[in-house]
């Protein structure tokens, strides 16, 4: 009867020529813990009765894959063809090459972050985009912080604290992470007053609604619904005249994304009245909201784009993807078809190129699509399972692509691949095996 062999001591391992590029690579100590973790999975296995190979190639060898995958980053590239531009779960606006430059050059060097070049005292980090908001929007000032919800969140502190905001029940929105309005605005110590109905609100109903305690007059962008048929609702100078008349703000301030409605980085901008602006600058809670260097780098170099409109389409990455002609886009797909169908031949699975509708994203027109193209997947027979496989398949590549299933079939919409990146992505369609 032969015994189990033994492992081989921690130590000895650490010697091992086969080990000693990878402690240059990773370090003493990752490689240690992870040794640690590799014997200590062969061990288990080796107790359940399964054959364990402790000499040196083989050790190393798992002891490599070990270190990769528990030093990969989080953040992963990936191929967005999901069909939505704006895509929050994959992190929304790529940023024009203007925007990355600028971004370097925050993080690599010291800036005048909050130092006043002329004057060699303190400044304010809100300097560095309010300008060039306040040119490119007609507002008297702005301000950043760091997403639009808490733009809102600080606007209704600092403004309507133990007062009343009067809003249009249609409005009353829950976006992702059940991010809801009335709850928003619960936090920011403000009371809400629903108005109207679901479908229909009348200048009426805001001025019956206003009283000694109003705060001011709220309107909400319907971001990912929209209520079509019997509808009414009041237009904005309306509304403005409204709360003038009674001294309440409305339109007096304006929040908005820096992805979203820019194609920059995630920002909340804040842009309106001078001294409203200032009374949110105020607010203690603004210095725990605000953003930092790097967010104020890629805005500001976005916002210099918006300078030209003219060139506009070509230069910021996503309004060029948006507004991608259909053809070109079809162009693409079945120039891509062959590739695909090539990986996928040992797969029980058919590849087309059909016409796709492509979406905005992120809450921005939720009804409007766009004309596109996609690769389809489906399935031969009766094996439905295979399109979820290949899916998978492809969430595992290198640079991991991102489908969607949808009526029966695994949807590859080509609107923003670029043809730059053509050759990755084909390039790594030979690892996708059955």
């Amino acid at each position: 009867m032969h015994s189990a062999p033994r492992p081989p001591s921690i130590d000895r391992v650490l010697n091992w020529t086969a080990v000693s590029p990878l402690i240059a690579e990773y370090g003493r100590e990752p490689v240690l813990a992870g040794v640690r973790s590799v014997l200590d999975r062969a061990r288990q296995a080796a107790r359940s009765g399964d054959r364990v190979d402790y000499t040196e190639p083989a050790v190393a060898a798992q002891l490599a894959v070990h270190l990769s995958q528990h030093n990969a980053p989080r953040l992963k590239r990936v191929f967005n063809l999901t069909g939505t531009v704006l895509h929050t779960n994959l992190g929304r606006a790529p940023l024009p090459e203007e925007a990355v430059e600028a971004l370097q050059l925050a993080a690599r060097h010291p800036c005048a972050l909050e130092y006043d070049l002329q004057t060699g005292g303190r400044g304010d980090r809100d300097d560095v985009v309010e300008s060039v908001l306040c040119e490119l929007t007609g507002a008297e000032a702005a301000t950043v912080v760091n997403n639009n919800a808490a733009a809102v969140f600080l606007q209704l502190n600092t403004l309507a604290m133990r007062k009343q905001v009067i809003v249009s029940r249609g409005e009353l929105v829950e976006i992702g992470g059940a991010f809801r309005v009335p709850d928003i605005m619960s936090r920011a110590g403000a009371k809400l007053i629903e108005v109207g109905t679901t479908n229909r609100t009348h200048l009426r109903d805001f001025e019956a609604a206003i009283g000694p305690r109003s705060a001011m007059l709220m309107k909400v962008h319907a971001s990912n619904y929209a209520i079509q048929g019997f509808t009414a609702n009041v237009p904005e100078t309306e509304l403005a005249q409204l709360a003038h008349a009674h001294d309440l703000p409305f339109a007096d301030l304006v929040s908005f994304s820096g992805d979203k409605l820019l194609g920059g980085p995630q920002a909340g901008i804040l842009v309106g009245r001078r001294a409203l602006i200032q009374r949110i600058k105020k607010n203690p809670l603004k210095r725990a909201l605000r953003v930092g260097k790097l967010t104020l780098a890629a805005l500001e170099a976005v916002l210099r784009l918006y300078r030209d409109p003219d060139r506009l389409g070509d230069r910021l990455t996503t309004l060029h993807l948006l507004t991608r002609p259909p053809d070109d886009i079809r162009v693409q797909a079945e120039r891509l078809l062959p590739n695909m169908q090539l990986a996928l031949a040992h797969w029980p699975a058919n590849v087309s190129a059909e016409p796709a509708l492509s979406q905005i994203g992120s809450g921005s027109l939720p009804v409007d699509r766009l004309p596109s193209h996609a690769l389809v997947v489906r399935p031969r027979g009766r094996k439905s399972g295979v399109l979820h496989e290949i899916e998978a398949a492809l969430r595992g590549l290198p640079v991991p692509v991102i489908g969607r299933i949808a009526d029966g079939a695994l949807r590859l919409d080509v609107r923003c691949l670029s043809a730059a990146d053509e050759a990755d992505f084909i390039g790594q369609l030979a690892k996708l095996v059955a």
